[in-house]
């Protein structure tokens, strides 16, 4: 498969915690990667690392062969790179639709606000806001204001898509329509990194697992392999009948 992220030996530190160590992966296209973790293991970290937010201290970022190590934010969305955020941020003031442009105008593609607005409508549809176009962020329930900002990433047309525990403080039901919008974004064409601690939702979904535990690597491969994995056991799952659990189809 041909990578179209690529992470290569990223650190950051702030003061004397080490937040990410000599850390290295990729992302595929077209794949679905899940990354998982104790809270404090780095994962918004790197996502901030990778988007720009933060400048690593040592370390590669390369997006489709180029290198976009500490380029601003804007800059990397102008790559195809869209992220959504663990504590959402809509722009409360304005509307669904108008959340939805400014993603799109300030995406990949640049758009004029005519096109803009074609493209926001599309996306609101898709994630199920379709119907709300004209309602204030502000007066979104969270499961509204996490499709919101899913639709916003959306907007700028990305190739590959960071989410960030879009899953959490959702019902049952809602998980589960949420974990079919993200199954029908891969069948677009986007691959996707996902940060998420429902495990049987992310295990179900991940092509390949990341498990990250202080900053760095403690393992990677298929949900089953990582959901057997001692050390991962150890670290985060916690005992190993909750790994068989997670074990797909099991």
């Amino acid at each position: 498969m041909t990578a179209l992220l690529e992470i290569e030996d990223l650190s950051k530190n702030f003061g004397g915690v080490r937040a990410v160590q000599w850390l290295s992966f990729a992302v595929n296209e077209r794949e679905i990667l899940g990354l998982i973790g104790p809270n404090g293991a780095g994962k918004t970290t790197l996502f901030n690392l990778i988007n720009g937010v933060f400048v690593p201290d040592e370390g590669r970022v390369r997006f489709r062969g180029i290198d976009i190590t500490g380029k601003a934010p804007y800059r990397v969305a102008r790559h195809g790179l869209a992220r959504t955020h663990q504590i959402v941020q809509p722009l409360t003031d304005m509307s669904v639709l108008e959340n939805c442009m400014v993603g799109a105008c300030f995406g990949r593609e640049n758009l004029p606000l005519a096109r803009a607005e074609v493209v926001a409508r599309e996306v609101a549809v898709e994630v199920g806001l379709g119907d709300r176009l004209s309602t204030p962020a502000a007066q979104l329930t969270i499961v509204g204001k996490k499709r919101l900002e899913l639709a916003r990433a959306l907007a700028a047309r990305p190739m590959l898509l960071l989410l960030d525990e879009v899953l959490a403080g959702l019902n049952p039901t809602e998980i589960e329509r949420m974990i079919g919008t993200i199954r029908s974004i891969r069948e677009r064409g986007i691959a996707i990194l996902i940060i998420e601690h429902v495990m049987q939702a992310i295990m179900g979904l991940s092509d390949r697992i990341v498990v990250l535990n202080s900053g760095q690597k403690l393992a990677e491969g298929a949900p089953a392999e990582v959901a057997n994995d001692p050390s991962v056991i150890e670290a985060y799952l916690g005992d190993p009948a909750l790994a068989a659990a997670l074990h797909p189809g099991g």
